[in-house]
């Protein structure tokens, strides 16, 4: 029960943030919202404030902000209406489809604050080798105890666990152009990762166990890197699965996050205090809003991204794409998605059962 609180209240928070950037500017620029709806399917409870009617839906799985004229929606006798979306001047679209991803990101950065400020429960570690390992890769190239990783092959690396990320994610085999710093200089070497049979990957040969505890300003500075890295694991994640290198084991949709990633992670907290508890939700929190928030500007039909296409489009051409075209085009991504969300659902059970 524990995890299907915590699971509805993570969703929903992330659902609510981008559907309310949506809303938000939607208001800001004169487009006529017909309902905002948080979760999907048959409807719990509504009421109405003005002329939008505010509705909880059975499903927590997502959420929607509907405009006047998107899709053909309750157009005033047939034709555009003063607050048609279709009505609003292109670049106030733009700024509406925008925000709902935006302020996905706007919440992973207040998440991420609030979590570097929980000094002394959350590992926050800059990139420094603590410890260079004997034998490994880093003390064949020189590199020594107190060194810091500026970038990887050109990638700049800001906290330590990106260097795990790239070597999961972007190492593809042979040396590694390592840029460090040691007493404020600048230093680059070739450096080559040693397989490890216990972890199953390559390592760098580097240790660190020296965490930061961010005062003031450094704070505002940690919770982007936070947020940072959260973007960095899932686009470069989508290129693993576009690249076949994602099993459909390691492919969750609701379900599985609700039992695999917040139920587990919270078996594994909870003996270590609330504090423990709330920093993991936290976590989990700020990475699904990341996630949403590329996911919906990915340029296909039904998501932001693929409205987004067509605005451009009408932008670069001086007037819009038919409503009636584009209209028909996201039905077609809705119906894909809906096909897509049973082979998760499906696939989520297997992974859970069939283990």
């Amino acid at each position: 029960m524990i995890t299907i609180i915590l699971f509805i209240v993570i969703f929903g928070v992330v659902v609510i943030a981008h559907e309310f950037g949506h809303f938000l500017l939607a208001k800001a620029n004169g487009i006529h919202v017909i309902e905002f709806a948080v979760g999907m399917g048959p409807t719990l409870c509504s009421f109405h404030r003005g002329d939008t009617k505010y509705s909880l839906k059975l499903f927590p799985i997502g959420g929607a902000c509907m405009f006047e004229g998107e899709d053909g929606l309750a157009e005033k006798d047939g034709e555009p209406g003063e607050g048609s979306f279709l009505k609003a001047n292109v670049w106030g679209r733009i700024s509406t489809v925008v925000a709902g991803p935006i302020f996905n990101f706007i919440l992973a950065f207040i998440i991420g604050f609030i979590m570097v400020n929980m000094t002394g429960i959350i590992a926050i570690r800059d990139p420094i080798a603590t410890q260079v390992t004997e034998n490994g890769g880093a003390a064949a190239a020189g590199l020594q105890d107190g060194d810091r990783i500026i970038s990887l092959n050109g990638e700049r690396i800001r906290l330590y666990q990106e260097i795990s990320l790239y070597m999961q994610a972007s190492y593809r085999g042979g040396e590694v152009e390592v840029v460090y710093e040691r007493d404020g200089v600048r230093q680059t070497a070739m450096l080559t990762p040693q397989f490890d049979e216990a972890s199953g990957t390559y390592l760098l040969g580097l240790i660190n166990a020296d965490y930061v505890e961010p005062k003031g300003f450094d704070t505002l500075k940690y919770a982007w890197y936070e947020m940072r890295y959260s973007v960095k694991a899932t686009y470069k994640s989508l290129g693993m699965m576009l690249q076949g290198r994602v099993s459909r084991q390691d492919v969750a949709g609701p379900v599985g996050i609700a039992v695999n990633v917040v139920g587990k992670t919270y078996d594994a907290a909870k003996d270590y205090g609330w504090q423990s508890v709330l920093l993991s939700m936290l976590n989990i929190t700020l990475m699904l809003s990341v996630n949403l928030g590329i996911l919906n500007l990915l340029p296909v039909p039904a998501l932001d991204g693929g409205r987004l296409v067509f605005l451009l489009v009408e932008v670069v051409r001086g007037k819009p794409i038919s409503p009636e075209k584009e209209g028909m085009v996201h039905f077609v991504g809705l119906m894909f998605f809906m096909v897509l969300m049973v082979f998760i659902f499906f696939n989520d059970l297997a992974n859970i059962f069939m283990k």
